[in-house]
């Protein structure tokens, strides 16, 4: 089997043991809870109202490309749902392979599932975040057929989300350092990421900076394709990063593996 089919091949030849554990997964996170699975729709809403306050009555960011505040919340939320969801596969992918010791062991259950298990769970809550922002630009009349991108945008995501965390769950098993140190970046990419701005409202001679940050792919897309009402300006550079880092990701943790069941 050659090198790009292998894990695409691997993820639907056992898309039936993935979807059932990440069911599972979901199930068991929110049983308890009051809640249960409402806080899917609170925690991006509460998410927003905070960021947006900041940002408007605090540092009282403006732009002469949108009439009122509303669309400006409209652009954080294009953004702050990608974000949820990167942020969240990281927190609970990097552990993934590490803290399912028993998992790891067994030879029923593909090894490689496991951080693809941790992604497909974090990403429920951008799903539902999804929906509620196709919602709100319907209401507000932002919405084009451009939105017919959001799937391949989202599913470009996913490939490359799997693909680091393919990378990252396999060097925490030796570098149980990188789950404080990733703490730290996701904080970072929260103010680095073109989130509350657009490329626009960024001085030109800064935005070499915004290159280097791979959100910036991502969120541009979305901000593109839902609100703005165009195809994304960086399809292909995302379509880069997205299959690159599936492939590059899956090679490595293959590479991996082999060693590092010892070791968990």
């Amino acid at each position: 089997m050659g090198f790009f089919t292998r894990p695409l091949a691997l993820l639907w030849r056992h898309r039936v043991l993935l979807w059932q554990t990440t069911r599972n997964e979901l199930r068991a996170r929110y049983a308890g809870s009051v809640l249960g699975m409402t806080w899917l729709v609170f925690y991006p809403l509460l998410f927003l109202g905070i960021y947006t306050a900041i940002y408007l009555f605090v540092y009282q960011v403006r732009s002469a490309s949108f009439e009122t505040p509303q669309e400006f919340v409209a652009l954080v939320f294009c953004g702050l749902i990608p974000f949820l969801g990167f942020a969240e596969s990281l927190g609970s992918g990097l552990p993934s392979v590490s803290s399912n010791a028993p998992l790891i062991k067994n030879t029923l259950y593909p090894v490689d599932l496991i951080p693809a298990k941790a992604v497909l769970v974090s990403q429920s809550t951008q799903l539902v975040g999804l929906g509620l922002l196709v919602a709100a630009v319907t209401v507000m009349g932002h919405l084009s057929w451009y939105i017919l991108w959001l799937p391949v945008v989202w599913v470009l995501q996913v490939m490359f989300t799997l693909g680091l965390i393919w990378i990252l769950s396999s060097l925490n098993v030796y570098l149980r350092d990188l789950q404080n140190v990733m703490a730290v970046v996701i904080l970072m990419l929260m103010v680095a990421s073109p989130i509350a701005y657009t490329l626009d409202m960024v001085p030109e001679r800064m935005r070499f900076i915004l290159a280097l940050n791979p959100l910036y792919y991502i969120i541009t897309a979305y901000q593109d394709c839902v609100f703005l009402g165009r195809s994304p300006r960086l399809l292909w550079p995302l379509v880069g990063l997205g299959a690159g880092g599936f492939w590059v990701g899956h090679w490595f943790f293959n590479r991996m593996k082999k060693v590092f069941i010892d070791n968990v």
